[in-house]
């Protein structure tokens, strides 16, 4: 467990933020934590909706239970979090 800094780019949010999430959080644990700095501030809540992590360099769509350590994540690197049906 470590302290790993990643830049939350919100879908629908125009405010870029940098996020603390940990080596052993799941991509859906740091949608969650991302989306606490979004949603209901700049974004609308959409219940009907999944929230899901995207690089944003090379658009991959990380699976929901991948740990921060097994995606190859480079500090401060930017997240697409991205609304998608369920």
């Amino acid at each position: 467990m470590a302290l790993f800094p990643i830049h939350s780019n919100f879908e629908r949010d125009f405010v870029i933020q940098l996020v603390p999430v940990d080596t052993d959080d799941t991509m859906d644990q740091v949608a969650e934590k991302c989306a606490y700095h979004s949603i209901n501030r700049r974004v609308k809540e959409q219940p009907s909706k999944t929230l899901r992590v995207r690089h944003h360099e090379n658009g991959t769509i990380f699976p929901r239970d991948m740990k921060v350590s097994e995606a190859g994540l480079r500090p401060t690197e930017t997240l697409d979090i991205l609304f998608m049906e369920n």
